[in-house]
């Protein structure tokens, strides 16, 4: 399997991965309130402050992913991973870490922090579309 192809699924993974931990944590707060389970607000603006950055995350990734993904998937139809394994990996790492850093806080460096991983992640896929044009 290519290295496009494994970014690909781990970055479906890694949305998984937040909608279960954004699960637990509704669960729990559920469990610790008077607040009903099927009650929370899906833009996350009724949970304190990790409640919120989890949604948050949760909602970059599901929000790049058709995008990245229909790049990736291009690449991997018309078997041209050639042109996307090398950034593979630094796309999807680039991804993770910015939903660790808007998990961890937003203060205005880790704000920063955070753009800044998500500008690798849009270079990275300009840089792709116009490879695979060319």
């Amino acid at each position: 399997m290519s290295a496009t192809a494994v970014a690909l699924l781990l970055f479906a993974a890694w949305s998984i991965a937040l909608v279960l931990v954004l699960g637990l944590y509704r669960f729990i707060a559920s469990q610790g309130q008077d607040k009903a389970p099927n009650t929370f607000a899906a833009s996350g603006e009724d949970l304190p402050g990790l409640g919120l950055r989890i949604t948050r995350a949760h909602a970059n990734t599901y929000e790049f992913l058709p995008v990245a993904g229909a790049v990736m998937l291009v690449a991997i139809a018309t078997g041209q991973t050639a042109l996307t394994d090398g950034l593979a990996y630094v796309f999807l790492g680039a991804r993770i870490l910015q939903s660790i850093v808007h998990i961890i806080s937003t203060g205005v460096v880790m704000v920063f922090v955070r753009f800044a991983f998500f500008v690798v992640q849009v270079v990275v896929v300009l840089y792709w579309i116009i490879s695979l044009l060319g």
